[in-house]
């Protein structure tokens, strides 16, 4: 039998959560990644079962709660994202607080001093307003510019831009929600690979901002325009 990645990493999610919930089912309190295996398990497969994507989201908050787990790991489990394969194709789910709100202090929190950050010189402020029918996240460190393409905004202004929010966490747009977003330049060496595939090389090279407008707007990304 011949599996793709995608199947065969779904496969990998099922073993987790079945190892997690005989676990479970032996009276064990979960750790964080048995708890997140279990959660997205269960929203995969009420997406599998037809579910629409309100309520894969509702039977993943459902699967567990803040009792069947070890102290601490609400706080470090603040949101899962999981692709998801449903009757019309495969979405991301973007599941918040499936354990319920953490405490900052609890057991395994660390604890950051307060740091003084260098300030931001002349940020490009961006509104950005989605267009989707289901959540969309964009992480910290995104080219900005290559967004989901049914976010609506400026994407010229975004071009060689990232999210000003710490490393590793995300900015959520629920349907027709609206955010004012800060961006600064990326640094090091300005290439961008991979994203959503319009760059695929050096930021600043002639005539490549131009050509991943074009590009852009041809594969139907909202707000490219040269």
């Amino acid at each position: 039998m011949l599996l793709q990645p995608r199947e065969i990493d779904r496969l990998l999610l099922f073993q987790a959560a079945e190892l997690a919930r005989a676990r479970r089912a032996r009276g064990l309190l979960l750790n964080a990644p048995e708890a997140i295996a279990i959660i997205s398990d269960t929203a995969c497969e009420a997406a599998r079962d037809g579910a629409t994507h309100a309520e894969a989201v509702a039977a993943a908050h459902a699967a567990l709660g803040p009792a069947d787990v070890l102290p601490g790991v609400p706080s470090l489990v603040g949101h899962i994202e999981v692709e998801a394969l449903f009757t019309d194709g495969s979405r991301l789910l973007l599941i918040i607080e499936p354990l319920g709100p953490g405490t900052a202090d609890g057991p395994g929190a660390v604890l950051a001093a307060e740091v003084e950050h260098a300030p931001l010189v002349d940020p490009v402020e961006l509104e950005v307003t989605s267009t989707a029918l289901v959540p969309i996240a964009i992480t910290s460190h995104w080219h900005f510019f290559e967004a989901n393409r049914l976010l609506d905004f400026d994407r010229a202004a975004a071009w060689g831009m990232r999210l000003v929010i710490p490393t590793g966490s995300t900015v959520r747009w629920g349907p027709g929600e609206t955010h004012l977003v800060q961006l600064r330049p990326f640094a090091g060496k300005r290439i961008a690979y991979g994203f959503s595939g319009l760059v695929n090389g050096p930021l600043d090279a002639d005539g490549a901002k131009a050509a991943a407008l074009a590009l852009a707007a041809e594969r139907g990304y909202l707000g490219a325009t040269a």
